[in-house]
């Protein structure tokens, strides 16, 4: 289960994401990106980022703290800012808190060097998940203290959008190609074999009932098709299951992709990157 903490400040927004989410200090006195279930994209953009923020974790990839946030919508009332106003006062209960890095920047592939082995094992991460959100766009990955991390992952599992098609053809979101054409780590020599030999053996039922059992059961219920949240996170574990073991169908893309990577779009790095990154991060 995720750590719980309770809101006890709301510092600023962060307009970087559609989302609107939130700096807010906690009852223990840490400090958390708080994504509000009131928002726009709705509570499914939570559970995705539970799910596959802990899938990662357990594969060994760096991903700040998750934890559940309580908030009072009282919160809000002395802010000035209308839409902030309006957010708080519709996400009352639970939100989802990650970890503040203060500090940390913006991943930079030009300015730092991933390495093969880490890039790889992302790129297969996405993959797996269906991320299409770690493009050199808008690469969703910070460095802090020398070490990478994977944030946002909202974007993932999209086949909840739709249990209904999800639940009629389970193969759909299995067999699916996954597009890596604009993935920022796609040239960066990523190690793909080197990665599906070191994770996907890792992607047992045990990690991934893990992963989904951190959900809430406030943000899985009333869901049309199942009896309860029980049911919906076993119907997760089915469809990650047999995308795992469909990979040869969106694996070997992901390899076409970075071996034509130079061809399809050229990334200049500087001559002398100030560091090679830090991975695993240090503890």
């Amino acid at each position: 289960m995720l750590r719980h903490v309770t809101a006890i400040r709301y510092v600023t927004p962060l307009r970087e994401g559609g989302s609107l989410p939130g700096l807010m200090e906690a009852d223990d006195l840490g400090t958390y990106v708080v994504k509000f279930h009131g928002a726009g994209q709705g509570r499914k953009v939570l559970v995705a980022e539970i799910i596959s923020g802990e899938l990662a974790r357990g594969l060994g990839l760096p991903v700040p703290e998750l934890t559940t946030v309580d908030l009072d919508p009282e919160l809000g009332r002395a802010e000035p800012d209308q839409e902030v106003q309006e957010l708080l006062r519709n996400s009352p209960g639970l939100n989802l808190g990650l970890d503040f890095l203060p500090g940390a920047l913006d991943f930079d592939p030009v300015a730092f060097s991933p390495g093969p082995e880490f890039a790889g094992r992302v790129l297969w991460f996405d993959g797996l998940v269906g991320n299409v959100d770690r493009s050199w766009r808008n690469t969703n990955m910070l460095l802090w203290h020398r070490s990478p991390y994977l944030i946002d992952h909202g974007a993932t599992l999209i086949f909840h959008h739709n249990w209904a098609g999800a639940l009629a053809n389970p193969a759909a979101f299995a067999t699916r190609a996954y597009d890596a054409a604009d993935h920022v780590l796609l040239t960066a020599g990523p190690d793909l074999d080197a990665a599906d030999t070191e994770l996907a053996h890792l992607v047992t039922g045990e990690l991934l009932g893990a992963a989904v059992a951190a959900v809430p059961d406030a943000w899985l219920a009333g869901e049309l098709g199942f009896d309860g949240p029980d049911e919906v996170r076993e119907a997760y574990v089915r469809q990650l299951t047999a995308r795992l073991d469909a990979r040869d169908a969106w694996l070997p893309g992901i390899r076409a992709a970075a071996a034509g990577a130079d061809g399809n779009r050229q990334v200049t790095r500087a001559p002398n990157p100030p560091f090679t990154l830090t991975w695993p991060p240090r503890s």
